[in-house]
């Protein structure tokens, strides 16, 4: 609810900047074509950016064998896999995984 309605707010400052714009009152507009457009690649760069990372300790969930190193802490990140859910869960450190199927 929330990202729509900031995806709806930057859209419509992004379109009032640029009929501002093209009416050739170029100081004015320029604010709030930057602000929409800001606004705008932040909302949907988010998701894409931020993951949930947990630590998970069910035992439903399996291991794809998928890991990544996280840039900002260091630590090396596995990829779990709920076939329940289709639920994806990204996972700090061995000791927080359940245990390998053979």
């Amino acid at each position: 609810m929330l990202r729509t309605a900031l995806l709806i707010i930057g859209l419509l400052l992004t379109g009032i900047g640029l009929v501002l714009l093209m009416a050739r009152s170029t100081p004015s507009g320029v604010p709030y074509l930057i602000w929409g457009a800001i606004i705008v690649i932040a909302v949907l760069c988010e998701r894409w950016r931020y993951r949930r990372i947990t630590h998970a300790n069910c035992e439903e969930w399996q291991r794809t064998g998928e890991s990544f190193e996280d840039h900002e802490t260091g630590q090396t990140v596995e990829v779990l896999y709920d076939p329940v859910s289709g639920e994806r869960r990204y996972v700090h450190g061995q000791d927080h995984l359940p245990p390998q199927k053979k």
